[in-house]
């Protein structure tokens, strides 16, 4: 379930990232391309994240935490958090931002597993591996049994599920990877099928957010 693409330190992605700044796309082999917000990664947290952060309880996990605004916001309300992303510059820049990363994939061993009170799928990473349902099973493993998992969907209802590469929209890409795009109907499914219930909904400055909580097991 892991995938090179974002691991490099000289794709486009990280080149953004370095920088602070775009443009930078998700691109479809039929051309479609998706922005993708790296000042808005890169910046303190707005408005929508504060909603976010106001709704963390315990220690926090941010998966695929990019630049790491969130982590560290978090780590100067004194909060325990860390952020794993598999893209060395993104972990790098979390670290000089004050807050705490490491370099792994979701799908890698990694600490506190099973104590975590709230994680983070944020920006569109409810894509990362092109298959929410394993996904969502994984962040099962992460959490507390009384967790907490605050997903960011797409802002329409959508469900795909395809192959993308990171492209700066002048010709350089990245290698190609799954990806996958959901909106909250889609979401409720996925959680649904992946023994979540959904406790919260809500939409902030466009975009939408849910949080969900383990089912109770049979």
């Amino acid at each position: 379930m892991t995938t090179t693409a974002w691991r490099t330190a000289t794709d486009p992605y990280a080149d953004a990232v370095r920088a602070g700044r775009g443009p930078l796309f998700l691109s479809r082999t039929d051309g479609w391309l998706l922005p993708l917000e790296v000042e808005r990664w890169c910046a303190p947290p707005d408005a929508a994240d504060l909603t976010v952060l106001a709704r963390c309880r315990g220690p926090v996990l941010d998966v695929g935490s990019g630049p790491g605004r969130l982590v560290a916001a978090l780590a100067a309300q004194g909060r325990v958090a860390l952020g794993i992303d598999v893209n060395p510059v993104a972990v790098e820049r979390t670290a000089r931002a004050g807050g705490g990363a490491l370099c792994r994939s979701v799908f890698d061993p990694l600490p506190r597993e099973g104590e975590w009170g709230t994680a983070l799928l944020i920006d569109g990473n409810i894509g990362i591996g092109g298959d929410p349902e394993t996904l969502l099973t994984r962040m099962r493993q992460l959490l507390a049994a009384t967790g907490l998992l605050i997903v960011e969907t797409a802002s329409v209802d959508v469900e795909e599920r395809l192959t993308v590469r990171v492209s700066d929209g002048r010709g350089t890409l990245g290698e190609p990877f799954a990806w996958a795009r959901l909106g909250p109907a889609a979401l409720r499914r996925c959680a649904r099928a992946a023994g979540w219930t959904t406790a919260d909904e809500w939409t902030a400055s466009g975009r939408r957010f849910a949080a969900l909580r383990p089912a109770p097991r049979p």
